[in-house]
């Protein structure tokens, strides 16, 4: 095996991160915090992050639109939404 075999990308493992590395940092922040809890709404995303409401939101949707993250409504309260990592 040459030395470009040893080390050329294997298409089949694509990192888990690769749509959050060219985000913003909050946007990279949410998705960690995101990772290490399971479902969380915005507010509590907010207070685990300490950014902003605001900043959480623009986070969030640009992670939805990159597919990143899932978001359902709560059944405890219809007006919050739930937020889910998808990698």
């Amino acid at each position: 095996m040459s030395t470009t075999e040893a080390f050329a990308p294997d298409e089949e493992s694509t990192d888990r991160w690769d749509p959050v590395r060219e985000m913003p940092p909050s946007a990279k922040l949410v998705a960690k915090v995101l990772d290490y809890n399971d479902t969380l709404t915005q507010s509590q995303l907010a207070e685990e992050t300490l950014l902003p409401p605001r900043t959480v939101r623009y986070a969030l949707s640009r992670l939805e639109d990159a597919d990143v993250v899932d978001s359902r409504f709560s059944f405890t309260d219809a007006r919050k939404r739930l937020y889910t990592l998808a990698i």
